[in-house]
């Protein structure tokens, strides 16, 4: 009985995380100054890359999440909290970089740059990586 439990579990805390990072990506994508998915859908190396690190980050902490959480509720809180902090300190440098180094992220991102969507990624990356260690 405990293994068909302890897939039950895996089931419901897998769907549920799966739908909660399509809704963060989808609000990411809200902030950015371009159609992420139009984008990737033409060809867009740099917005492709960016969009496919975002979501391993968002997998990253949303795995941390559910490692430390007691219970489903606490878990998708945890990594709601979290993208919210992610998603504040990127606005915060992407402002710094395009005002002190005349680098604008979303602009080189959406011409197709892959250095712009590699940082923008790597950005994401380390972000949830240094969340992710208060869990």
């Amino acid at each position: 009985m405990h293994f068909l439990e302890t897939m039950k579990a895996m089931l419901v805390w897998t769907g549920a995380g799966a739908i909660l990072i399509f809704a963060l990506m989808y609000v990411d994508s809200l902030f950015t100054k371009y159609k992420d998915f139009a984008e990737v859908k033409a060809g867009n190396m740099a917005v492709t890359v960016r969009m496919i690190m975002k979501l391993v980050a968002q997998g990253y902490i949303l795995s941390g999440s559910i490692a430390t959480a007691n219970n489903l509720l606490e878990a998708l809180v945890y990594s709601v909290i979290a993208f919210v902090i992610l998603l504040v300190l990127e606005v915060i440098v992407r402002l710094l970089l395009r005002y002190w180094a005349q680098f604008d992220l979303d602009k080189g991102t959406q011409e197709g740059k892959i250095g712009f969507g590699l940082f923008s990624g790597a950005l994401h990356l380390v972000g949830a990586l240094i969340i992710t260690a208060c869990f």
